[in-house]
């Protein structure tokens, strides 16, 4: 009789993508039981018969050090268990920050992480990670990888509405930015920012006089603390913008960020669901449903 195929989906913690990719993709639900002792230490037990199962981890690695140590002991019990495969899916990859060593002695802590992730994982899957130094997640990262664009849903979401003006706050977003106003039909323009410490940006907005009227809606792929967004809301209320929107594909929200942002004036936020928020308006689970299966396929085609 030969071995019949099982997959597997399991997230340590709640997150809006389960669902969706467990009916997408077909895969069962993986049970868990976690906790932690008093101590803080972490109890976790596999409830869910993994023996020759491909297992897909989904995970929202954002504040990472309190999660990651639990991800690895379900990576290293699943293998224990007989799994067959071990994949994440991660829609927003942490440890991209750090990509060289800035000053004498720092941790390149991007190259660390991935080094550290590619021992316990057979495939990673990810939602626009910040590359910037780096061409491809291959230079870090020893194990298959597949990056996903979250450009798309952006622009289908902006797809039919009218009188928008898209506007992206620094050079690095322009590709990115003109892309999803060429998809979604409307205008844009890009800012210029300077950064001057970890919290304090300038962001310059070219003349928009010539879309007076217009609901500007800011475009970014990452919100962390928030104040690269509040300055181009200041730029933009500068030039008489009076209706405001920001559309992000990862919100972070750090320190209460989201509550900071509103409170600029902008009118909206709205962001996918890489991360959960009660900001997610954005579905990306269509997006994810291809790489996943072709790892998934590739497993079954190793298999015979």
């Amino acid at each position: 009789m030969g071995i019949i195929e099982k997959n597997v989906l399991f997230s340590l913690t709640p997150h809006p993508l389960r669902e969706k990719l467990c009916d997408r993709l077909n895969l069962e639900p993986g049970s868990l039981e976690v906790r932690r002792f008093p101590d803080g230490e972490s109890y976790l037990r596999v409830l869910t018969s993994v023996k020759g199962a491909n297992c897909v981890i989904l995970a929202d690695l954002t504040h990472p050090d309190t999660k990651y140590l639990a991800l690895l002991f379900l990576f290293e019990t699943l293998r224990e268990l007989g799994a067959r495969s071990i994949g994440l899916v991660a829609p927003y990859l942490c440890y991209m920050r750090q990509d060289r060593r800035f000053e004498e002695g720092e941790a390149v802590t991007s190259r660390v992480f991935a080094q550290s992730l590619s021992l316990h994982i057979d495939w990673l899957i990810t939602v626009d990670p910040h590359l910037h130094r780096y061409q491809s997640l291959d230079e870090i990262y020893s194990i298959p990888t597949q990056v996903v664009q979250g450009a798309p849903a952006l622009a289908d979401w902006l797809r039919g509405q009218n009188g928008l003006l898209l506007v992206g706050p620094d050079a690095e977003s322009e590709q990115w930015v003109s892309s999803i106003a060429q998809a979604s039909n409307h205008p844009y323009v890009i800012g210029t920012k300077q950064r001057l410490g970890d919290r304090r940006v300038e962001v310059t907005l070219p003349d928009i006089s010539a879309y007076n009227g217009r609901k500007a809606v800011i475009i970014d792929d990452v919100i962390s603390s928030g104040r690269t967004i509040g300055e181009c809301v200041r730029a933009l209320k500068a030039q008489g913008t009076e209706a405001i929107l920001c559309a992000a594909v990862h919100g972070i929200f750090a320190e209460a960020s989201d509550t900071y942002l509103l409170g600029t004036g902008l009118q909206t936020l709205v962001t996918t669901n890489t991360v959960p928020h009660s900001s997610n308006e954005i579905d990306v689970s269509e997006l994810l449903v291809p790489p996943v299966r072709h790892f998934l396929n590739q497993v079954e085609g190793e298999r015979r």
